[in-house]
């Protein structure tokens, strides 16, 4: 049943290859059959595998298939390989998955769009990059994937680029990812001079067969943190992600919620032996998780477009996802990352069906009252935010207590702290958004409440299986207080995920679950407080407090602090160099050269007239000089 495995990522792109070469004569209906068509085969032969995969014993993973050759250069030998294992099942059925979902859903929220056949060529050409990254046997196939998701969410970011902002955006995320590049493939040399190879499996058995030092596994492990960093938006190289919003909703909800955002925690993942080898590293991947979970989540506090403060709550999430794969709970890790592409999709999705239903507004300060009018969309939201906010006993409780409670297990205290912290902001901000929007005094333009309108069922529905899911999905792994054996997650993933776990007594895990509960519960009760009882409370502590509000809604001022470090000292030099250095020296040297030719040939010019006479004086001139010369 896993024999066709490797069949999963050619649906995309041959989809891809059709509606680039035919897209614009196709009619509409074709077009979204085809590209749905591509991704739900994914979805099907994914779950063939999976189940097959079920009834493969752990000494025969991971399976691979090698379809040819790929690079050959001295000892330098890449195959273009594909495996497939527990993790890689995971992360298969959450692109292919998750992503049929949102393509259905684009289906009716790209409907009048004017390039709606371009829409879906990027969509499926990031499907196959997202398939081919998670599915690839060594490191550099694996870096191939990375950056054709990092061009397709390019690609999609600037979707509109008629608009300024986006064009912009969409520089902004591929630079800020060249960047974590960089120490990506950094490690990639390191670990080839180092062991000669980047396959997954040889990485593994040079450190089973210590060959790789601790020193050596910091290293490395900071280098492709380092590119984690740029991909998943953690600090410092978070600041593209909310900008990636001028994307359309669907691309907000597939690259920049569900997948390629939880890129760099599936390659963290991937490399647990490595991680688990070096306490720093881990301690690094950490530390940088919690700080970014609590600093995301004091920012969307304050934002009032709905898109942003859903992106900076990704960020935060993402934040906890490094968390448990820092403290060596890579299955939570992995756990959170499954469950977030529920949730977060959906809230994403009910997002734009807010939007598509105002005309495109995003303004949660124009919102308001909105219950009434659109119940398909307010329930499936509300559903969406209970999970994220870490309610009992939706997904994203159980996720959430797992890496939380694995790392005061660890002993790790101030992660914990933060987690709890960023915990408490989460369930505040993410009911802020439910009251300002669906609930309270009607704020709405009138230009806006006229057309007001439900979605229709082609964009409702994906709202109601993905809340289905958010719901349910975090029943794969109960905690050990709801009795033993019940991880049925972490056991599908102990072939692949080599972790230390840490055990706590039944009472002390009852205690952290009831604090993570309790903070959740008393972040919606300040919204509610705030938005819905004392209306007034939220202004005058603005009031009260305004160079905290203004640091809030100025995001720390961050992007403002990199354009005076590092952007416009860079155009600057750049024009600088353009004026002293393009100009004078290369374009002189340039134009020095035609004009020096140009003289040259002004001067030869003299002896080329055209007239005979001309050149029977210079002939007899010639002969009178060479005569001269030889009686000298």
């Amino acid at each position: 049943m896993t024999d066709l495995f490797w069949l999963i990522p050619f649906f995309p792109i041959l989809s891809t290859f059709i509606l680039a070469v035919f897209g614009t004569k196709l009619p509409k209906k074709y077009i979204s059959l085809q590209a749905c068509f591509a991704v739900f085969a994914s979805f099907a032969v994914s779950l063939i595998s999976f189940l097959g995969l079920l009834k493969t014993g752990p000494e025969q993973l991971p399976l691979l298939k090698t379809l040819f050759s790929w690079i050959t250069a001295g000892k330098f030998q890449i195959a273009f390989s594909l495996q497939f294992d527990s993790l890689t099942a995971v992360m298969t059925l959450i692109v292919s998955g998750v992503g049929f979902i949102i393509h259905v859903y684009s289906i009716g929220y790209m409907a009048k769009d004017k390039s709606y056949a371009r829409f879906f060529t990027y969509m499926n050409l990031f499907t196959f990059s997202m398939l081919m990254l998670v599915m690839s046997s060594n490191l550099v196939l694996m870096f191939v994937g990375w950056e054709g998701v990092g061009l397709c969410s390019y690609l999609l970011i600037g979707f509109w680029y008629e608009k300024h902002s986006a064009s912009n955006a969409g520089m902004k995320a591929f630079i800020v990812n060249r960047i974590g590049d960089a120490g990506f493939l950094l490690a990639i040399l390191f670990l080839f001079v180092h062991i000669g190879s980047v396959e997954f499996t040889a990485i593994n058995q040079a450190i089973s067969g210590n060959m790789i030092t601790a020193g050596f596994a910091t290293l490395v492990g900071i280098l492709l943190f380092v590119g984690a960093t740029g991909k998943s938006a953690q600090i410092p190289l978070y600041v593209w992600l909310p900008d990636a919003m001028e994307g359309p909703t669907p691309v907000s909800a597939l690259i920049h919620a569900a997948t390629m955002v939880t890129a760099g925690v599936y390659m963290v993942a991937r490399m647990n032996m490595l991680y688990s080898l070096s306490t720093t590293a881990g301690n690094i991947v950490a530390l940088v998780g919690a700080l970014t979970a609590v600093f995301a989540a004091s920012m969307a506090l304050t934002q009032n477009d709905i898109k942003r403060v859903l992106a900076y709550s990704t960020i935060s999430q993402l934040g906890y996802m490094f968390i448990g794969c820092g403290v060596g709970a890579y299955a939570a890790g992995i756990f959170h990352l499954y469950t977030h592409a529920f949730f977060k999709s959906l809230l994403f999705l009910a997002a734009g069906s807010v939007m598509h239903a105002l005309s495109g507004e995003l303004n949660m300060q124009k919102m308001g009252g909105l219950k009434k009018y659109l119940p398909r969309t307010y329930y499936p939201f509300l559903i969406g935010a209970i999970a994220i906010a870490g309610i009992p006993f939706l997904s994203g409780f159980f996720s959430k207590d797992a890496i939380l409670t694995s790392a005061y297990a660890q002993g790790n205290y101030l992660v914990w702290a933060l987690g709890i912290l960023g915990a408490v902001m989460t369930a505040f901000y993410m009911f802020r958004l439910i009251f300002m929007t669906f609930h309270g005094k009607e704020r709405l333009e009138p230009e806006a409440k006229k057309h007001l309108h439900e979605s229709p069922p082609v964009m409702t529905l994906p709202l109601a299986v993905l809340a289905f899911f958010a719901v349910v999905a975090g029943y794969v792994s109960l905690p050990a207080v709801f009795g033993k054996n019940l991880d049925w997650f972490g056991r599908f993933l102990e072939p692949v995920i080599h972790g230390h776990a840490h055990h706590i007594s039944l009472g002390m895990e009852w205690l952290l679950i009831f604090i993570s509960v309790a903070v959740a519960v008393l972040g919606i009760f300040i919204a509610y407080v705030f938005y819905i009882s004392k209306t007034h409370l939220p202004s005058q502590l603005a009031q009260k407090f305004p160079f905290l509000y203004r640091l809030l809604f100025n995001k720390y001022y961050v992007d403002e602090a990199y354009n005076a470090l590092f952007i416009q000292p860079a155009v600057k030099g750049s024009e600088l160099v353009y004026k002293h250095f393009d100009l004078k020296v290369i374009d002189g040297a340039v134009n020095g050269a035609g004009k020096s030719a140009n003289a040259v040939g002004k001067l030869l010019s003299f002896l080329q007239t055209g007239f005979i006479k001309d050149y029977a004086l210079i002939f007899l001139v010639g002969a009178i000089l060479l005569l001269g010369y030889l009686l000298f």
